[in-house]
């Protein structure tokens, strides 16, 4: 079959000799892709009347969806809750150092910081004059697509400030802020306009938590429950408000108990609205949590586990002082505390590092744990038809996985941008 003239010229890859992730299973398939999406073969064959312009055998490996970051607070020396004249090239650094473990899509995390990181403040407030220029983060950090010049940019996450102050972990205490009168109006005050807002993480306990929660949601903006003392009342209650996703479960909350079970207990609640899923993250880097813990929550709710990193800009640095926001952190072997304490102040393991201990750890299937950080975080974030799956129309976003999910190459819109030493003989 020859194309025509005036056929569609846009050229057709078809992926051989691979295992494809597609609805929950690890299919024999062969993966076809054209113009950045994925393509069905047979609408190709039998419509169109064509082929392949090109073939590429993967020799066995695994295809599975690029995996999405909803929580990563920097890396690779770059500071995300930092104020520079250029935050926008710590990002895209960050966004290229992501490719060689697998991660096409991030949401960049600040940290509790003061509000003129978030937005430039006004003039005349008594600030002396060099800090009234203080540049601004969240307008730098705009919505970016994917490529070779690194993972798309899927819209910032705010961990805090509105966070308590019992369980505020690495975030520093002065910063910390509660809802006034006018809750979202202080919301806005704090953070200006959430053009470039994903997420935000917020503890439900605050007073007047579920009017800011409702604005948000009615914005698209997704919330998140965290860093809190709430009990579990106060955790149905948030999600009835529009929240959905549950900020590194266990960690930095109530522990559980067996009267008040607090925010894990939504894992199995018959108290949320009908059809309203709950997601979670999961810190899977050996360190914020024990394996009996994950094995736990996975149980009880497989599909709304997703695998956070919440990597520190210590990622990939080694030992030694670093920053997160307004806290100085020590990097101590694979831990990262706040610098003079036992406090842990973030992880220092990429996505596929957490992605093979929660398959060591829980003894759950490949696809599962594939899923966790692929197709679960394009859920919560109302993604799925294009991103953290292989169905036919989504974005050409994957990557490439030998047996021991070691990544091999990873690939956004269809287009090798980033490829193992080995793998290029």
């Amino acid at each position: 079959m020859r194309r025509e003239k005036g056929a569609m010229c846009t050229p057709v890859l078809q992926f051989t000799n691979c295992r494809i992730l597609r609805g929950r299973k690890l299919l024999r398939e062969d993966l076809w892709v054209r113009g950045g999406r994925i393509l069905d073969p047979e609408r190709l064959f039998f419509e169109e009347r064509l082929v392949a312009d090109e073939q590429r055998d993967c020799g066995g490996c695994i295809l599975a969806p690029g995996f999405i970051d909803v929580q990563i607070n920097g890396g690779f020396g770059v500071d995300f809750s930092q104020a520079t004249e250029d935050v926008g090239s710590g990002v895209a650094l960050v966004a290229r150092r992501l490719l060689p473990h697998g991660v096409t899509s991030f949401c960049p995390t600040l940290v509790t910081s003061p509000p003129e990181v978030y937005h430039k403040k006004e003039e005349g407030v008594g600030w002396d004059a060099c800090l009234r220029y203080l540049c601004h983060v969240l307008p730098q950090i705009p919505v970016k697509s994917g490529g070779p010049h690194g993972a798309g940019v899927l819209g910032v996450h705010l961990e805090g400030p509105f966070i308590s102050r019992e369980k505020r972990g690495a975030h520093p205490e002065a910063h910390l802020r509660s809802f006034e009168a006018n809750a979202f109006h202080d919301v806005l005050a704090t953070y200006g306009p959430l053009d470039n807002v994903r997420i935000v993480t917020l503890a439900p306990e605050l007073g007047r938590s579920h009017e800011v929660i409702q604005a948000l949601t009615a914005r698209g903006i997704c919330v998140s429950l965290g860093h809190s003392v709430a009990n579990l009342r106060a955790a149905e209650e948030a999600v009835q408000s529009g929240a959905t996703f549950i900020t590194h479960l266990f960690n930095a909350m109530l522990p559980f108990h067996h009267r008040d079970p607090g925010i894990v207990g939504l894992l199995t609640s018959d108290r949320l609205p009908p059809g309203r899923h709950i997601f979670y993250g999961m810190i899977s880097d050996g360190m914020h949590t024990n394996p009996a813990a994950l094995r736990i929550a996975h149980r009880a709710h497989p599909q709304g586990l997703v695998l956070v990193t919440d990597a520190v800009p210590a990622l990939g640095l080694g030992n030694g002082r670093h920053t997160l926001g307004q806290q100085e952190v020590e990097v101590d072997g694979l831990t990262a505390y706040v610098a003079g304490t036992k406090t842990l102040s973030g992880s220092i393991a990429p996505m596929d590092v957490c992605i093979r201990h929660f398959l060591q750890a829980t003894g759950c299937s490949v696809e599962s744990a594939l899923e966790a950080a692929s197709l679960h975080p394009a859920q919560l974030l109302g993604l799925e038809k294009r991103k953290g799956t292989l169905d036919f129309g989504a974005d050409a976003d994957f990557v490439v996985l030998d047996d021991s999910l070691h990544v091999r190459a990873t690939y956004i819109s269809g287009e090798l941008v980033w490829q193992a030493d080995e793998a290029k003989q």
